[in-house]
């Protein structure tokens, strides 16, 4: 490798032509983006093509399957073509990538950064830069609420009339027991009130996360201690309220309770498709919901947003607001692919291909100062998002953004989660798994650190 930077800078000192040695540096550079968000996977490698159309520089994308980034990061990073931009979700991984995060902190890509809280720091440098400002709570369907809402008796007389778990609740119960009244006077074709709570691969992170966001945040709250670190040993003072609501999302919906892992289930669709009329997920659904091409039924206009309400601290709650996505460096990189992975990266959040590809093809609001006019969000559930805000909603931290050796902590999490529902297990696993295997996975990485 010294010899071909060596080469490289005589080459350059020798050239009759007036590029200077960063020119040459960067022309020889090539870019390899590990992608964490598989919805996004075309808009990227679209954008990386338009990219090197434009400059000549080679710009490979790999995006990891659903529940997969941490075990193909890995694997790929053990390669000698290793991706010089991977995602980091929290402290606990810059940790564990310590050695291969560049130091941003002097990047064009950190200058542009609207709020500074938003980079991840560890080991006196900016180990990474988020890359999209996400929020999530509950997508519903307004035009079917409204509906509802005209039948005898209904529960409540609009969808704002919503404003906790116990009229959640009671909405989402009585929605599901007049299914067939509902379908008879409205033309719809509705399975239950909330959409399927699938704990196959690709949906189950949406309750080991996101749903188990909530406990972990409020527990944090209790403790006084930071909200996106943790701390290494958990109570599980919350889980009452969790196995509530996660009671609520099964006894609601059309899905069979012991077929909830089976991957057959497709909750986006339901929802899409008026088979639903709740669904947990966050705004990166917003674009997917009303791509033509997935034929599905919902307008702009039928949807919104609310939090998960978890019958803690309804009044003050405002949707989950955060991100696990942000872009590393990686260190041990090649200089030139370095610089070009940074020149690339500077690229995507000024020009108007990439701009456009993240607002309107990928759909995420980014947090970049440069997102502004034709590129700030059209996204209407991060709009909700900073509706709440500005009602003087509390928004929800990414507190599982703490969680340690996330993937086997959530899969301890799912697998207990999967036995309770369908019969063959019991509560008390769900709660060991959640706790016992807190504090296991916790003391795992800090080993694994030392």
């Amino acid at each position: 490798m010294k010899k071909k930077l060596l080469s490289l800078a005589v080459a350059a000192a020798m050239a009759a032509s007036a590029f200077s040695v960063t020119a040459a540096a960067d022309t020889a550079g090539k870019v390899y983006l590990l992608n964490f968000k598989p919805e996004t996977d075309e808009a990227w490698k679209a954008l990386a093509q338009e990219y090197t159309d434009e400059t000549g520089v080679p710009v490979t994308v790999l995006t990891a399957a659903e529940g997969t980034y941490a075990t193909t990061l890995q694997s790929e990073m053990a390669k000698s073509e290793a991706p010089t931009i991977f995602n980091i979700g929290n402290a606990t991984a810059a940790q564990t990538w310590d050695e291969y995060t560049y130091d941003l902190k002097d990047s064009e890509l950190y200058s542009h950064l609207s709020d500074k809280s938003l980079a991840i720091e560890y080991n006196d440098k900016v180990a990474a830069v988020a890359n999209c400002y996400e929020c999530y709570g509950i997508i519903y369907n307004k035009t079917i609420l409204e509906d509802y809402c005209t039948l005898e008796d209904a529960v409540i007389a609009a969808p704002e009339d919503i404003q906790s778990l116990d009229t959640l609740e009671a909405v989402a119960t009585d929605i599901n027991e007049r299914i067939d009244e509902i379908n008879d006077e409205f033309g719809y074709e509705l399975t239950g009130a909330f959409a399927s709570a699938g704990l196959d691969d690709g949906s189950s992170w949406r309750f080991s996360g996101h749903l188990a966001n909530m406990p972990l945040y409020y527990e944090f709250l209790d403790d006084g201690v930071d909200l996106i670190a943790g701390e290494p040993e958990i109570k599980g003072t919350y889980l009452d309220n969790y196995k509530r609501v996660w009671d609520m999302y099964v006894n609601t919906s059309g899905a069979n309770p012991k077929t909830l892992n089976s991957g057959a289930l497709n909750a986006e669709a339901e929802l899409g498709m008026e088979e639903a009329v709740f669904y947990q997920n966050g705004d990166w659904e917003f674009s997917a919901l009303l791509n033509p091409d997935n034929g599905y039924l919902v307008t702009e206009d039928d949807l919104d947003m609310m939090p998960i309400y978890f019958g803690v601290d309804d009044e003050n709650e405002g949707l989950c607001v955060g991100t696990e996505n942000h872009w590393a460096v990686n260190a041990k990189a090649p200089q030139e692919d370095i610089d070009a992975t940074l020149e690339f990266l500077n690229w995507v959040i000024t020009s108007d291909a990439g701009r456009d590809a993240i607002t309107n093809a990928m759909g995420l609001s980014a947090p970049f100062d440069t997102f502004e006019g034709d590129y700030a969000s059209n996204n209407k559930f991060a709009a909700a998002a900073s509706e709440l805000m500005a009602e003087g909603k509390t928004s929800v931290a990414w507190s599982f953004n703490a969680t340690p050796n996330v993937d086997d902590w959530r899969a301890d999490v799912v697998s207990a989660l999967t036995a309770y529902t369908d019969g063959s297990g019991d509560w008390d696993a769900v709660v060991s798994a959640f706790v016992d295997g807190w504090a296991e996975q916790w003391a795992l990485a800090a080993e694994a650190a030392e």
